[in-house]
């Protein structure tokens, strides 16, 4: 490093400590491992150090890191419930390595956002408190946090990353994926879903390219300049990479004043990702109109099928539901041929 990089950097170190470490910006979304331009593949370790799993009983979710103590998931993941039966491994790459960089953390505390619905799945988006504080490396750093009013126009490259089903039904993954995919505007996605995509949701996907099973609560990331910043946590969805059905997410920027007002230590680093021009998305139009499926019922025997969690059938509610959500899809389409 050079001379006049070292004093900046010192610097910086002071200016940081004399607020009392107030603000993870100066740290968050670097990921100095990372080299990856394509998706839909193994990552290597310290690719996505945010990147967390939390093995929940005898299931498991993602999760991101998002400061020293603290931790981004999925509403429909956890309960409290789960507080004294939840591991959360920080800089896990893989099921068969040693994981040399990896730390084991438990859970202190579980703070759920208090006007989430299970049944639509708003607001769908939950924070975890570590039992103790994690010393960053290359293999484990916070992520940037998308700040409110942050703009993800259709088409917009992302990264989704997670340990789920690599094919719909298939076993789960071994070593931590990743993979590209678009954002995909509200108007488009909504048409997809029936008009069930609340302004708290972001939706990302393309065919063959998805989250899935076991994926939930994982980070979907954009890249700014040389940061990366967090703009969905993986929520629900219709299949696996079908055509037509992306992948929906919890709208991180729309929740930064309640973890900030939740987090403690310091505070988590929230960055604008805004973009010149004009969203395609906004003058998209819904060739197909939603339509109302009659009533049904639907008796669960599986969810292989659909990617809503690592929880297995006891989480029954989260199941149904999104049963619920592929039925209008399927009735939708249907209705369009």
């Amino acid at each position: 490093m050079a001379p006049r990089q070292v004093v900046c950097a010192i610097t910086v170190a002071v200016i940081l400590l004399s607020k009392g470490c107030q603000s993870q910006q100066s740290v968050c979304g670097r990921a100095n491992l990372n080299t990856r331009i394509v998706g839909g593949q193994d990552a290597p370790p310290g690719a996505w150090p945010w990147q967390v799993k939390l093995n929940i009983g005898e299931s498991f979710c993602g999760g991101s890191l998002i400061n020293e103590q603290w931790v981004l998931t999925a509403a429909h993941c956890i309960t409290r419930n789960d507080l004294n039966t939840t591991e959360v491994l920080l800089g896990f790459n893989n099921d068969s390595d040693p994981n040399p960089n990896m730390m084991k953390r438990t859970l202190s505390d579980i703070i759920c956002h208090p006007a989430y619905d299970s049944v639509t799945f708003n607001n769908d988006i939950c924070l975890l408190k570590l039992s103790a504080t994690v010393e960053f490396t290359d293999y484990i750093l916070p992520v940037c946090l998308a700040a409110e009013n942050s703009t993800f126009f259709n088409g917009t490259p992302s990264w989704v990353t997670g340990f789920g089903d690599t094919d719909p039904g298939g076993p789960s993954a071994t070593t931590l994926q990743e993979v590209l995919v678009p954002i995909v505007g509200p108007n488009e996605c909504n048409c997809d879903y029936s008009g069930k995509i609340t302004e708290n949701m972001i939706c990302a996907g393309v065919t063959g390219k998805d989250s899935c099973q076991g994926d939930s609560g994982g980070p979907l990331v954009t890249k700014k300049d040389s940061i990366w910043i967090q703009s969905g946590v993986v929520s629900f969805g219709a299949g696996c990479g079908l055509p037509q059905f992306p992948g929906v997410y919890a709208r991180v920027s729309q929740y930064q004043e309640w973890i900030k007002n939740i987090v403690t230590g310091p505070e988590p680093g929230f960055v604008t990702f805004s973009q010149s021009g004009i969203d395609s998305d906004l003058s998209f139009t819904c060739i197909n109109p939603p339509t109302d499926p009659p009533p049904t019922t639907f008796s669960p025997t599986t969810d292989d099928s659909l990617f809503g969690g690592g929880e297995d059938l006891f989480h029954f509610a989260h199941f149904s539901t999104l049963c619920v959500v592929l039925l209008c899809a399927v009735w939708q389409h249907w209705n369009a041929i």
